[in-house]
């Protein structure tokens, strides 16, 4: 892996890894509230575990590609990212 893939790779893992810790916490959450609240919440995790889980195929994409091919994959790599952040981001403030 060249130095510059392996660092946008470490750096993807490293919020990858924030965003894992969040929905683990909004999950606990979800359990405190009201059963029908709850529920809503819930679901709402499990959505977000779906976006984390294709962040983290996207992330294993980068990390098995080739040469500069990478830089190929990054756009829909960011897009994925900037997906799972906006709904964690959004789901932590309707939580506060």
């Amino acid at each position: 892996m060249s130095e510059k893939r392996d660092q946008y790779v470490e750096a993807l893992k490293t919020k990858l890894d924030e965003w894992n810790r969040e929905i683990d916490a909004l999950s606990a959450k979800a359990d405190e509230v009201k059963a029908d609240l709850g529920e809503k919440y819930r679901e709402e995790v499990a959505e977000l575990r779906r976006k984390w889980a294709a962040a983290d195929e996207k992330l294993d994409e980068l990390r098995r590609s080739g040469g500069d091919a990478w830089e190929d994959m990054k756009d829909g790599a960011e897009e994925v990212w900037d997906t799972l952040g906006r709904s964690v981001r959004s789901m932590i403030s309707r939580f506060r």
